[in-house]
């Protein structure tokens, strides 16, 4: 399947490049609607795979990228579930996700995250999958979980050890501030910062440059330098799950859900 548009995000082949564009209001908030038309896109790799040397990940909302884990969608199946059948429900959840965010980050295609605006939780998450993270200079990137009581959970704390050094990534962790676009190039987290609304037209461009070199020596050398820590991915998961159960967790849901900003998102 070369083109498919769903309720959450759509892709399509042209010119060797996949470009897979998110465009579920408010801000692309990844819930089991995501998730189902995600699965369908990792199904279609394979084929994809075999006609395409790159990836591009994109938003089409003004808003940003991707503002995280659907937090309304886990509050209510949390509220209709007795609490041991809520963490069984999560944890079938976060085991789903992550089979399809590794599917990604283990691709044989050069990925490339084009970021824009709020790239916070899940989304910042979904980001880190890529091998290359180009971001606009209004780009905010954040993990606010621990507002929530909880710790990210679709792979963003083994990914960003596996990036960065663990200054960072404890910053961004216990802390739950939001850092700047330069402040990610600064660091090493973001390759490329370019004009506002251009992120895009940088990973296009960046990927047509890739598409002259040999598939298999970036393959070779993508497998080399980007291993994926499936134990420590795994350990995250049951540590979510762990504090899932807390009553702090079920509180700052609650208050999410209750808030009347019109992005409660925001730090």
């Amino acid at each position: 399947m070369k083109s498919f548009r769903g309720q959450a995000l759509s892709w399509e082949l042209r010119d060797g490049v996949v470009e897979l564009s998110l465009h579920r209001e408010p801000c692309n908030e990844i819930g089991s609607l995501t998730l189902d038309d995600l699965e369908q896109f990792v199904q279609a790799l394979d084929i994809l795979e075999e006609q395409a040397h790159a990836l591009i990940i994109y938003s089409e909302l003004k808003a940003g990228f991707c503002a995280g884990a659907d937090l309304r969608e886990l509050y209510r199946r949390s509220q209709e579930l007795e609490r041991s059948d809520a963490v069984s429900g999560v944890r079938d959840y976060l085991e789903h996700i992550h089979r399809v965010l590794n599917r990604i980050d283990a691709s044989p295609l050069t990925t490339i995250a084009a970021v824009h605006g709020v790239t916070f939780g899940g989304g910042f998450e979904l980001a880190l999958v890529c091998d290359l993270i180009i971001a606009d200079k209004m780009a905010r990137f954040c993990f606010p979980e621990l507002r929530l009581g909880l710790i990210p959970g679709f792979g963003g704390i083994p990914r960003l050890k596996r990036d960065l050094g663990n200054a960072v990534v404890r910053d961004l962790l216990l802390t739950g501030r939001s850092f700047n676009a330069t402040k990610v190039q600064q660091i090493g987290l973001v390759s490329q910062v370019v004009a506002e609304g251009e992120s895009l037209r940088a990973a296009r461009a960046t990927a047509a440059q890739l598409g002259k070199f040999d598939r298999r020596t970036a393959i070779a050398a993508k497998k080399f330098i980007k291993p994926i820590p499936y134990e420590e991915l795994q350990e995250e998961i049951d540590i979510f799950c762990e504090l899932f159960a807390q009553p702090a967790v079920e509180a700052g849901l609650r208050k999410f859900v209750e808030s009347e900003d019109a992005q409660p998102y925001l730090p």
